[in-house]
């Protein structure tokens, strides 16, 4: 009994590291890309390498988790595998630059989003929610683990229907995937300097499928539970972030996506119209508090 109340199980832990994935960068990224990048096929070729680097990451980790079973990720590993120093300077690295400003990155994101729509100013929203969420996690795990798969769930939800949606509307005419010439491999890309910072791009928004290696204590049976929600949890997101961007694509032509950061908007607005364009990107901006939950539950395990 007692472990049913301190303990949380695999899919909690599957949340936590798809909350932490599905953040802003994938519905920023494709507009950055298509700035520097002809060919539709090369990046989307680079969201496939993105979620194969992640599932590497993920078997690693598993494997050295499961071996070293202690709350902490990269501090712990390292402290125990190589020098308690290296350990030392990798928690201050996940505290400041890891969590606590991504924590306020995602927030800031919260504000710009929803300020108008409430009279606030952007600040004051963002403070307000991460005030609110660390309330939330105040308590016990048992309130933490309900509010993390309730949002988690609700995030996963909003982006089925944006994939669900751009197959099955009709195409936009123009649209960068029915432009042969641009889903050509493009050879000659791979030896651009275009192509390497399109990948970081891509390696950042899949960033977050290590989260459930930082909460091993509080896994229950880690040495089979924590594989599964850093493998599922990774397989997941990888297939959503590729099918997404597919649904971007058919949805809107090049030249409105090419250089725009709000992607999700620009193409929410071209499938449910400028009111319905609206309510999607505040949703997109609500749900960034499952990310922010995430990100505070993770990051004070490493403090």
């Amino acid at each position: 009994m007692a472990e049913k109340q301190t303990k949380i199980g695999w899919a909690t832990a599957a949340a936590i590291v798809v909350a932490n994935m599905v953040g802003t960068g994938v519905f920023t990224t494709l507009g950055l890309q298509l700035t520097s990048l002809e060919h539709v096929g090369v990046i989307l070729c680079l969201w496939l390498i993105g979620g194969l680097v992640a599932l590497c990451g993920a078997f690693t980790y598993a494997e050295i988790a499961t071996r070293l079973p202690k709350s902490g990720g990269e501090y712990h590993f390292l402290s125990r595998i190589y020098h308690p120093f290296l350990g030392y300077l990798s928690g201050w690295v996940s505290i400041t630059v890891g969590f606590a400003a991504a924590i306020a990155l995602a927030a800031m994101a919260i504000g710009s989003y929803v300020a108008t729509f409430l009279g606030w100013s952007g600040s004051s929203v963002a403070v307000v929610s991460i005030l609110f969420v660390a309330l939330v996690h105040s308590f016990d795990i048992k309130q933490s683990s309900r509010f993390q798969n309730i949002l988690t769930g609700l995030k996963v939800l909003l982006v089925l229907v944006l994939i669900a949606s751009g197959f099955l509307l009709p195409a936009a005419p123009g649209n960068a995937l029915s432009l042969s010439e641009s889903l050509r491999f493009g050879w000659n890309d791979i030896w651009r300097p275009a192509i390497a910072v399109s990948l970081v791009y891509v390696i950042y928004a899949f960033s977050g499928w290590n989260a459930a290696a930082y909460l091993t204590d509080e896994i229950k049976s880690p040495g089979r539970n924590l594989p599964r929600a850093l493998l599922g949890g990774t397989i997941l997101v990888s297939i959503l972030f590729f099918l997404l961007q597919l649904a971007f694509l058919r949805q809107a032509p090049v030249d409105l996506l090419e250089g725009r950061v709000e992607v999700g908007q620009v193409v929410a607005q071209l499938m449910f119209g400028d009111t319905g364009g609206r309510i999607i990107s505040f949703l997109i901006a609500g749900l960034l508090i499952a990310g922010i939950s995430a990100m505070i539950w993770v990051g004070s395990r490493v403090t």
